[in-house]
């Protein structure tokens, strides 16, 4: 028969006074602080590249904006004896309703030339900047056809 050990048979393992622990379980020693120290100096890139990425989305935005006021100019000013500045006018409602993504759009105004078969609408301006005095530029560019009866 096997005996197994009651409760009163076990020891309370108790660390023993007076014992150093081994080297491989005792701190750095000399790298006391080090955290802090390669904290300050890797924060200031983290930093910035996160205001990057912030930019380059808040300039994505702003060129998709301008390229769909650009994209509405051109529906506009295509269709079928559509007036002169048909186009700027609905590029200009679409800015004002798109919000401030694009700032100094306004400035040139949208632009949109006509020719018997074609029709380019361009819408200028600036994207929001994360960091104040430096500007980051947005053109964009649509193209269509000039809707027009014709004779078979």
């Amino acid at each position: 028969m096997t005996r197994h050990p009651s409760a009163g048979d076990r020891r309370a393992a108790t660390p023993v006074r007076g014992r150093r622990l081994p080297a491989t379980y005792r701190g750095g020693g000399g790298d006391r602080g080090a955290n802090p120290v390669e904290l300050a100096v890797v924060m200031p890139l983290i930093l910035v590249l996160i205001f990057a990425s912030i930019q380059v989305a808040a300039w994505f935005v702003a060129r998709s904006t301008a390229l769909n006021a650009a994209q509405s100019a051109v529906n506009a000013q295509r269709l079928y004896q559509a007036p002169d500045g048909a186009g700027e006018a609905r590029a200009t409602r679409f800015l004002r309703a798109a919000g401030g993504w694009l700032v100094g759009w306004d400035d040139p105004g949208p632009s949109c030339v006509t020719n018997a078969t074609e029709v380019s609408c361009t819408v200028r301006g600036r994207s929001l900047s994360v960091v104040p005095g430096v500007s980051f530029p947005v053109r964009q560019t649509a193209h269509g056809t000039v809707e027009r009866w014709t004779v078979p």
